[in-house]
C-alpha cells in the first residue's frame, strides 16, 4: 500500500506541475525555464522511481487481474520490447539532457517523422505492456496514473516548442500527429 501511495503522489505532483505549466506558460515548470545541475535530479529521480514502483508492484501482485496468459505474454512482452527500443534509440539521438528538458534542436527525423512525441508513446506502450504482462491491480493503478501524466506532458511542451522554434515547429506540427 505504501508503494501505491508513493507512486500516486509522484504521478499527482508531476501532473500538477504539467497542468500548472499549461495554465501558466510564462511560469512553467515543464519544460524547465532554465536547465541547471538540479534539473536532471528533479526530472529523472521521480521518473525512475515511478517506473521502479510500477515494476515492484507488478512482481508483488503478479497475476491478480484475470488476463489470459496468451494475452499477457503475446501482447505485454512485445509492447515492452518495442517501447524500450524506441525510447532508448531516440534518447541516444536526442541526448539525455534534451530528453530531460534542456534546450536543443527541433528533432523531426527518426521516429519523430511519425509522431511529435514518440518517446511518450513508447513509454505508454512500455507501461501498458508491463501492466498486461504482470496482470497486477497495483501496477495497473500506478500505470494508469503514469499514462495520464505522459498524455498531458505534450500539452505543456508544445507552447514552449513554438516559442523556441517558431515557424519550423508550426510547419512540423501541421504535418505530424501529436501521438500516433
Amino acid at each position: 500500500m505504501l508503494l501505491i501511495l508513493i507512486g500516486l503522489v509522484i504521478a499527482a505532483a508531476t501532473l500538477i506541475a504539467i497542468l500548472w505549466s499549461i495554465a501558466y506558460p510564462e511560469r512553467r515548470l515543464w519544460p524547465p525555464q532554465r536547465y541547471t545541475t538540479a534539473t536532471p535530479v528533479l526530472v529523472w529521480v521521480p521518473t525512475f522511481t515511478l517506473f521502479g514502483i510500477l515494476i515492484v508492484l507488478g512482481f508483488m501482485d503478479w497475476g491478480s487481474l484475470p488476463i489470459p496468459s496468451w494475452l499477457r505474454f503475446g501482447i505485454g512482452i512485445p509492447m515492452i520490447v518495442v517501447g524500450n527500443v524506441i525510447v532508448w534509440s531516440e534518447v541516444a539521438q536526442f541526448g539525455i539532457a534534451q530528453t530531460g528538458g534542456a534546450k536543443g534542436s527541433l528533432r523531426t527525423d527518426g521516429m519523430y517523422r511519425y509522431s511529435r512525441n514518440p518517446q511518450y508513446v513508447a513509454d505508454i506502450a512500455m507501461i501498458f505492456g508491463w501492466v498486461v504482462l504482470c496482470a497486477s491491480e497495483g501496477a495497473a493503478l500506478i500505470g494508469l496514473a503514469g499514462i495520464v501524466v505522459l498524455i498531458a506532458a505534450p500539452f505543456a511542451e508544445e507552447p514552449w516548442l513554438k516559442e523556441q522554434y517558431g515557424s519550423a515547429f508550426e510547419d512540423y506540427r501541421e504535418t505530424v500527429r501529436r501521438f500516433l
